[in-house]
């Protein structure tokens, strides 16, 4: 039997491995978008490599042309510093005991549970003489700049009147 001619066994061969190709499509179609997706990082990161090392080079090249600085700018060493006694820190266990310690102002007992707003409604209700009591007694404890600013303005607006 006298083979088949070249380009009829050819086009058998593509029919066939079209066909297998189409059924194989199905499967492919499933993990084609994480492909896309992997080639596309693959190729950006080529591409960051590429434009590094482009960026070494001319580093090097341009190296030449600029001396090297001994010490930047922007470094700074502790010799550089001045020299300061270090700034000792209030033991923190005094500064509770002494809150501990310390009676509740007499006009408002529960001052030191008080939110802003509860302590805001009543500031009509106390003299200037009490405001000044709740300041002190702020300042000593908990310092807080909100609270210290009110009773400050509210004792300024009782004096101005």
């Amino acid at each position: 039997m006298k083979p088949l001619p070249l380009t009829v066994r050819l086009a058998a061969g593509l029919a066939v491995t079209a066909v297998e190709q189409a059924r194989k499509l199905p499967q492919q179609l499933a993990g084609l978008p994480v492909t896309v997706v992997s080639e596309a990082l693959q190729l950006s990161m080529r591409v960051q490599q590429r434009v590094t090392e482009l960026a070494i080079k001319g580093d090097d090249v341009l190296s030449v042309l600029r001396p090297v600085e001994q010490e930047p700018e922007w470094a700074t060493f502790d010799e550089d510093e001045p020299d300061t006694a270090p700034v000792r820190a209030e033991d923190p266990w005094a500064e509770e005991e002494r809150a501990l310690a310390a009676e509740p102002p007499a006009v408002l007992p529960n001052y030191d549970e008080l939110s802003l707003a509860q302590l805001r409604a009543r500031l009509r209700t106390l003299t200037a003489e009490d405001l000044e009591q709740l300041l002190a007694h702020e300042r000593t404890h908990a310092a807080r700049p909100e609270f210290t600013g009110m009773l400050t303005r509210r004792i300024a607006n009782l004096k101005s009147t």
